[in-house]
């Protein structure tokens, strides 16, 4: 079946004939090249494009390297040892355009071509070219590369399945379907397994044998059991405040490792690059300022993250968060975890501060929401300690927990809306209810 992605394709609709290098990064499996090579095209050729005006190539394919005469046995593209010939390549394509008429042209995993940089740099200055390309990797594409175009590169991220592209692939109810999402995840390929022992094997082999190795043969690890244990270390953790000085002392005593917190910093840099976790920031909502260390790491894809842990851990609450931090990615938010001093007479009168903690504060333009992640509200106290960081803020923007209860949206005294978790994922206006 196909899995339908309209949040994507409509990004890329958008960004049609606007003269920048449209940029899909994302995770390795997450649907990059499905996203471009059939849905956009499909588009494209639906919208009326003679299909002799899409240049399709894929640069990890055999077939498409013998059309430009690359010999086969010379080029190991898994262990780096050459890459594509950028002239027989540019020589391809030219042979089949010309100076006048509109040119589509989409690029599936042009890292592998040598000289990419300067090979899109050319397509740049073809009026007649509308160029599209893909990459699984941040320091490729993200920020190398956009630097390298001056500002005219436009990236597009692509992440693997939020739940509401997940329920297309499942034959059931949403809450089967959500038991299912959060320890699974929504790698494409994955969704559409039948069996949960080939969907366990499948996350399992990728993260070993393709993203793992893909870290350790880009970056030249040479640490590598120290790599996997500091994975191991985060997929554990998430959703809880750490830093590496903290991670270090964790192997000093538990893995009688002397690792050092820079190679650790390092180390989470090269998951962050290749787009397996995110860090997320702290913010003092009152202070107005960001606070450096510690932070959080998610995981890009809720599965890897179950998988890396031999699906032994599954922590509803922590994957809920997880699951909600990723749908407000994927909805354009820039979101960090919030703080809120809140000032308390102690003993003899004296001032004290404490600290509390608002799960996400999401930024788009001139919205702002603070929300909070609440697996259950079983009982009046717990509503209230959900509660109380978001009445301690006291500006107006909107302030929301999202609560796997049954519940209908409801709204207190203090303007905090708390919504039903699937009606929250379910609803790209969720939070404007």
């Amino acid at each position: 079946m196909e899995i339908k992605r309209d949040y994507y394709l409509n990004k890329l609709i958008r960004k049609m004939d606007n003269e920048f290098i449209k940029v899909i990064t994302g995770i390795r499996r997450s649907g990059k090249s499905y996203l471009l090579n059939n849905i956009f095209y499909n588009y494209l050729i639906e919208s009326g494009v003679d299909k002799n005006h899409i240049i399709k190539f894929a640069f990890d394919s055999g077939q498409d390297l013998l059309k430009i005469g690359e010999n086969l046995m010379d080029l190991d593209i898994l262990s780096g040892e050459r890459l594509a010939n950028p002239q027989k390549f540019l020589e391809y394509v030219f042979a089949r355009t010309n100076n006048d008429e509109k040119y589509y042209i989409l690029l599936d995993e042009v890292q592998l071509l040598a000289s990419f940089e300067q090979v899109l740099n050319g397509f740049l200055r073809q009026k007649n070219f509308d160029v599209y390309v893909t990459g699984s990797n941040s320091k490729f594409l993200s920020k190398d590369v956009i630097t390298e175009f001056a500002g005219r590169g436009d990236e597009i991220h692509i992440m693997p399945l939020v739940f509401s592209e997940f329920l297309q692939t499942y034959d059931g109810d949403k809450e089967d379907a959500f038991a299912e999402y959060q320890v699974f995840g929504g790698l494409p390929a994955q969704a559409l397994m039948k069996s949960d022992e080939d969907k366990m094997n499948y996350l399992k082999n990728q993260l070993s044998n393709v993203y793992l190795r893909d870290i350790v043969n880009r970056y030249d690890v040479r640490l590598n059991s120290e790599l996997e244990d500091l994975l191991n270390i985060l997929a554990s953790g998430i959703s809880t405040l750490t830093n590496p000085s903290k991670i270090e002392s964790t192997f000093l005593s538990v893995k009688k490792s002397k690792i050092s917190a820079n190679t650790i910093d390092k180390y989470i840099d090269y998951f962050e690059d290749s787009f397996l976790i995110k860090r997320v920031h702290r913010y003092d909502v009152k202070g107005r300022k960001y606070i450096g260390t510690p932070y959080k790491i998610y995981f890009e894809d809720v599965g890897l993250r179950n998988a890396r842990l031999n699906f032994r851990q599954i922590e509803p609450t922590h994957l809920m968060e997880n699951i909600i931090y990723n749908e407000l990615r994927f909805r354009g938010y820039m979101v960090d975890v919030g703080t809120v001093i809140k000032r308390e007479n102690g003993p003899n009168d004296k001032d004290l501060k404490k600290q509390l903690e608002v799960d996400f504060i999401a930024n788009l333009g001139s919205k702002k929401y603070y929300i909070q992640s609440a697996y259950s509200l079983p009982s009046k106290e717990k509503l209230e300690q959900e509660k109380a960081s978001l009445i301690n803020i006291d500006d107006s923007f909107k302030k929301l927990i999202v609560v796997k209860d049954r519940i209908k949206p409801s709204l207190d005294e203090h303007g905090i809306l708390t919504i039903n978790l699937f009606d929250f994922l379910l609803d790209m206006n969720s939070l404007d209810l």
